[in-house]
């Protein structure tokens, strides 16, 4: 019987990781299902840019995993029972509809999704623009917006600054404002704090910091003390958390309900699930927890798949760089900040700013799309067939 291997989620870290397996192990001995609730890669860095307006064009999972030997099954995760190592789906009638899927290796990248924070008002009148769907229903209603309708942001992180800026260069009929716990870009150096604040400038939005929104409303925000930001349109972007499922599952999370790994990702209290992405709660070589971010999934997935087909294949483990390395920022289309950061995520005192920085982030995206869209790409002649039973033990006593 072959060896099963389910990757939960076909976001950045779980199609990547599927087209990697595919890659580098033998379809005569194993059997890759990615499980993903709707049938198109998004972009998920790219979902700003689709809410403002431009159209966007996603690409089928089908289509990307098509000749990859990679199975899909467009279903949602309800649920997962790691002591009989099966998954519960809920999906369509027929071939991709709910069930029960077995597994013999579970790779969980599941990612998240905006975090509420109990902040009246959010789950019911806020936007975001962490999903699909979420991202067009802001399309939506952004495009109903008449000239000097308000848009609000809510967090200074980088999906709230990236929102602003490109709601303000897309729609500049519009009044953009963010609002900011803290300072704004206070975790940038100097210089780029300045650019920063200069790129605002140039596209008009407004900005408030020091101001924390305790409840959203149909027509407004209320900060501390009861100050009202006016808003026809308010974006969530203050955090990101995620889904309950594998807290309920029984696999060890820690507090936010990420999925605690061991330095290869592997579950640390079930050897045969491994998780990656925003979902796993990964230190990184600094010894502080990866952020939620699309560096991060990269690093993480290369980590988890290298050490899947290491132990299925009697390798050695190797340990791939858990590093953050800095911010790239987008600001519109035209201008963005490129920041490096030390070995203690300290902003180094350069930065790289303006069209370069944008050119530079334009092809990160297109890069990361483009490996994705390409499963097979670099495809041994030989694959790596799977190990025996004795073997996989020698390597596990080793490791």
């Amino acid at each position: 019987m072959k060896h099963r291997i389910v990757v939960l989620g076909a976001g950045y870290a779980g199609a990547f990781a599927a087209g990697n397996l595919a890659r580098r192990l033998s379809s005569a001995d194993t059997e890759i299902t990615v499980v993903n609730a709707v049938p198109d890669f998004v972009e998920r860095m790219r979902l700003h840019q689709l809410a403002s307006g431009q159209d966007l064009a996603f690409r089928k999972l089908a289509d990307i995993f098509a000749g990859s030997g990679v199975r899909l099954r467009l279903a949602r995760v309800t649920g997962v029972d790691p002591e009989r190592r099966t998954v519960a789906l809920n999906g369509k009638d027929g071939e991709d509809g709910g069930g029960e899927l077995a597994y013999d290796t579970l790779l969980y990248t599941l990612g998240s999704s905006v975090a509420h924070q109990g902040v009246p008002g959010v789950a019911e009148y806020a936007f975001d623009v962490t999903g699909l769907s979420a991202a067009l229903r802001l399309r939506e209603r952004l495009a109903g917006l008449r000239e000097g309708g308000t848009v609000l942001v809510v967090g200074e992180g980088l999906t709230g600054i990236e929102t602003a800026t490109e709601f303000a260069e897309s729609r500049p009929d519009l009044s953009v404002a963010l609002a900011a716990r803290g300072e704004l870009g206070a975790w940038l150096s100097p210089k780029a704090r300045r650019h920063l604040s200069q790129a605002f400038d140039r596209l008009g939005i407004t900005v408030h910091e020091h101001t924390s929104v305790e409840a959203v409303e149909p027509a407004r925000a209320v900060a501390a003390g009861g100050t009202s930001l006016p808003a026809d349109v308010t974006v969530w972007s203050a955090g990101f958390a995620v889904h309950p499922i594998a807290a309920t599952s029984g696999l060890e999370v820690v507090e936010s309900g990420q999925i605690a790994v061991d330095r290869t990702m592997r579950s640390v209290s079930h050897p045969d699930v491994y998780a990656a992405g925003d979902c796993a709660y990964a230190i990184g070589e600094d010894g502080r927890p990866l952020p939620m971010s699309c560096a991060s999934a990269g690093s993480t997935n290369m980590q988890a798949t290298a050490a899947i087909i290491a132990r299925l294949t009697g390798g050695e483990v190797p340990t791939i760089g858990l590093k953050y390395h800095g911010n790239h920022i987008s600001l519109g289309r035209h201008d963005a900040i490129f920041q490096m950061v030390d070995g203690d995520v300290r902003p180094k005192s350069w930065y790289l700013g303006g069209r370069t920085a944008a050119r530079l982030k334009s092809g990160v995206l297109k890069g990361a799309g483009w490996g994705i869209v390409h499963p097979t790409f670099g495809l041994p002649k030989r694959k790596r067939r799977l190990a025996t039973g004795s073997e996989r033990v020698g390597v596990e006593a080793a490791a």
